[in-house]
């Protein structure tokens, strides 16, 4: 069987009409448990910051913004800790443009937008899926045996390079699930 990856804007009859007797599942923040640990911004806490040894974060939100370097501001450690899912992002409107993304809290190196999804994001959210959401990964994996499974995100953008439209956390549970991880 196959996992797709929908946009969350779609309606139920379109997604019927489009995946015939799939389970839709809801990935997002706005989905319901216990598909909504699978959220990059659900606060699961213990996750380890890439390039800064012994500090966690409560969501992989929260490591992306908080490594985010802006022409106005750099690094916001504080966002580690925000155990909400939301006050999460932080904006070019506010800070200025995006410099790139900080490698570690104390970091010297500023990633590009690609290599940051590649070192920062990848590594942060497979940890969570291996060591956070095992359980509700284990439960995609059954519901796929047993048919066609659509995984519901905001985006579908499934390709690391593609920088123009942000990367959907869905795409990356269906190739985590499909052996295809990016």
């Amino acid at each position: 069987m196959a996992v797709h990856v929908a946009s969350r804007r779609r309606g139920a009859t379109w997604l019927a009409k489009a995946y015939p007797g799939a389970s839709v599942v809801d990935v997002t923040s706005k989905g319901v448990q216990p598909w909504v640990r699978l959220s990059p911004f659900y606060p699961h806490g213990g996750i380890p910051v890439p390039f800064t040894p012994g500090v966690t974060a409560q969501s992989v939100e929260g490591v992306w913004q908080a490594l985010k370097v802006f022409e106005g501001a750099d690094v916001d450690p504080g966002k580690l800790e925000v155990k909400t899912m939301t006050g999460l992002k932080r904006t070019v409107r506010r800070f200025g443009g995006v410099r790139g993304h900080r490698e570690g809290l104390d970091g010297d190196r500023l990633l590009s937008y690609e290599d940051a999804r590649r070192a920062i994001y990848l590594p942060t959210y497979r940890w969570v899926l291996e060591h956070r959401a095992a359980e509700e990964v284990a439960a995609l994996e059954e519901l796929s045996g047993q048919g066609d499974v659509v995984l519901l995100d905001y985006t579908t953008n499934g390709d690391v390079a593609d920088l123009k439209t942000p990367l959907s956390h869905a795409a990356l549970i269906a190739a985590y699930l499909e052996d295809r991880w990016p």
